[in-house]
């Protein structure tokens, strides 16, 4: 049987900051939010909107402006995905909570919110379940807080380089179960990587990543994948922006074409 082909899917979102410069492929399903009030209700109803996106989708490639969105790409999976596993390549752990955090910021939590540490942080309308440490592969996150650090120490959470035959072998460690491939660009060399929210310094260049990206494809039977495309705003749709893009979905077997902003 054929390989089904990626479903394109946009949430053109930091946080509950909309992102109109965004860059939409030109076959891709925008997430249309329902109108957003005022308070922390917001980000719950775009993950909302996501997951009911993401749900009708039968092989989602997600770009989103932010990491905490992958609650919703993970809940939408979960209902026809009985066991899911997670990649997790970023240059974070993304393993903090409320109670260690020490900006409080939630883009820190995203992976700690998959793996059931942050209860109470969002209501449960997703249906989201928790996924197991021994089911996620984190890769590099090279940039740790240090109580994030002492965390996944006593986590079960697989910890490895970002390196293609790391990938490999821990993927075939947890058996043939689908997996849910995320990738924050922050992942990669700060050289590499103009204008990101959060750069890290040095690290894996984008031809390694490309290289673990396509070792995923290959290993694995990928249910979803996710970038997480935390560029500056004033950067998120520069042309190094769209290239970096492009290249990293082609490493996936997904093939871009960009639809022009509105104004230009």
């Amino acid at each position: 049987m054929a390989e089904r082909s990626w479903d394109l899917v946009v949430t053109p979102w930091h946080l509950d900051q909309h992102l109109p410069e965004f860059p939409i492929p030109a076959t891709a399903t925008q997430v249309v939010p329902p109108v957003l009030p005022a308070g922390p209700a917001r980000m719950s109803l775009l993950h909302r909107a996501t997951a009911d996106t993401v749900a009708q989708s039968a092989k989602p490639l997600i770009l989103s402006g932010d990491c905490p969105t992958s609650r919703a790409a993970v809940a939408a999976l979960q209902q026809r995905h009985r066991d899911l596993a997670v990649l997790w390549l970023d240059a974070h752990g993304d393993f903090n909570t409320p109670a260690i955090s020490t900006s409080g910021y939630i883009g820190g939590m995203a992976l700690a919110m998959l793996t059931g540490r942050t209860s109470g942080l969002f209501d449960d309308t997703l249906g989201l379940r928790t996924v197991p440490d021994t089911s996620v592969v984190l890769a590099d996150a090279r940039d740790l807080d240090p109580a994030e650090r002492d965390s996944l120490a006593a986590s079960q959470v697989h910890r490895i380089p970002a390196d293609p035959a790391a990938i490999t072998a821990a993927l075939g460690r947890l058996g043939p179960v689908p997996v849910y491939l995320h990738l924050d660009i922050d992942v990669l060399d700060s050289a590499d990587l103009s204008g990101a929210r959060f750069p890290s310094g040095p690290g894996p260049s984008l031809a390694q990543i490309e290289e673990c990206l396509a070792a995923a494809a290959a290993s694995a039977d990928l249910a979803a994948a996710y970038l997480a495309c935390a560029w500056l705003p004033e950067h998120v749709n520069d042309e190094a922006t769209r290239q970096t893009i492009s290249r990293l979905t082609a490493a996936l077997g997904a093939s871009l074409t960009w639809r022009e902003p509105a104004g230009r």
